[in-house]
């Protein structure tokens, strides 16, 4: 998405607004392996939420992880 940077004298530059991603580990103790995600903000409080496991089990559900 983009938009305008406007200063206090009202000039416009132009400017992204960017996904907040992060690069996470987590332990899945049903597997009893690590594993990396690149997550947005949203998504890390949403595993903080609801758990790991049932994140994943969502996903495969969807097919977003394999």
């Amino acid at each position: 998405m983009f938009g305008n940077n406007v200063s206090k004298s009202i000039n416009k530059t132009r400017r992204r607004f960017d996904l907040n991603l992060i690069k996470k580990r987590f332990f899945i103790p049903n597997e009893n392996k690590w594993i990396t995600l690149k997550i947005k903000a949203s998504v890390l409080r949403t595993i903080n939420k609801k758990g790991i496991s049932a994140v994943i089990k969502e996903a495969r559900l969807q097919g977003i992880l394999k």
